[in-house]
């Protein structure tokens, strides 16, 4: 059963890392995201791995102010750690007019996180950018492409994606296009933790029980609620993972979580 599994993390690893190396041989000014949650440190892990230690391009963080202090903590950390180029992005005019959760879960996800995203785009003028979303996640992302393009607006068409048959990845883009890349999509939940537990990826805490309580999916503190669980190890999450039939993001806020929110969300460049 360990062969099994080590020979499926094989083969995602080597199929994310020619996807990473790949964007990047096409692009050169990328970027990744990184949320510092479970799924975009495991892409960071791999990206590291892709160039072995010394990532090349920059490593973004979009705050919108509102996230656990324990993300900001490991973040700190590990971008000394890692020897990390990072970027801070927030969306500083809607922050100074007050814009936060009390003003609708849409309203503060479009203005701090996807506006936040776009401003950073058109600062730095990046062509593509590494995301760390799967399709199992959620599923308006089960509509997604490896190689995804925005356009001009940075507004995803999700009824006009290239197709992606035998390994085949839209590597190019229109002038006015740019390109989110999703090493993970093909990853599974259970896939991330087999995988952080291989490789001893340092993960936020928050992931683990306390009190008979955890978090399966973090982000902005007043947007997140831990699920009952008593998973306080890797392995225990692991097992937990094969049993549940909670969906990993029953603790989001449900306003913005519904299939129609998620996709109007996305449609206009969320993350």
């Amino acid at each position: 059963m360990e062969d099994s599994v080590n020979t499926r993390l094989d083969r995602l690893e080597n199929q994310s890392i020619f996807i990473i190396r790949e964007a990047y041989s096409q692009f050169r000014k990328v970027a990744m995201l990184w949320s510092i949650g479970k799924d975009s440190t495991t892409l960071l892990w791999l990206i590291r791995k892709a160039f072995f230690g010394k990532i090349p391009f920059p490593i973004m963080h979009i705050d919108t102010t509102y996230k656990f202090k324990e993300i900001y903590e490991f973040r700190d950390k590990y971008v000394k750690e890692w020897g990390l180029n990072l970027i801070v992005a927030k969306n500083e005019e809607a922050i100074q007019q007050g814009i936060g959760p009390e003003k609708g879960k849409f309203r503060c996800c479009t203005e701090l996180k996807t506006n936040a995203l776009k401003k950073a785009i058109d600062k730095y003028g990046f062509r593509a950018l590494y995301l760390a979303i799967r399709r199992d996640e959620h599923g308006i992302r089960a509509k997604e492409r490896i190689f995804s393009p925005r356009d001009e607006d940075f507004e995803w068409d999700y009824k006009n994606q290239p197709p992606e048959l035998w390994d085949q990845y839209k590597t190019k883009a229109r002038e006015e296009e740019h390109i989110r890349v999703h090493p993970l999509l093909g990853w599974r939940e259970i896939d991330c933790w087999e995988y952080i537990r291989r490789e001893r990826i340092p993960i936020v805490s928050l992931y683990f029980a306390k009190n008979g309580k955890r978090y399966r999916s973090i982000g902005c503190e007043t947007c997140c609620n831990p699920i009952d669980s008593d998973a306080d190890t890797i392995d225990k999450i692991i097992e937990e993972l094969k049993t549940t039939r909670i969906s990993e993001r029953s603790g989001r806020a449900q306003d913005k979580e519904s299939a129609y929110m998620m996709q109007k969300l996305r449609s206009l460049g969320y993350m």
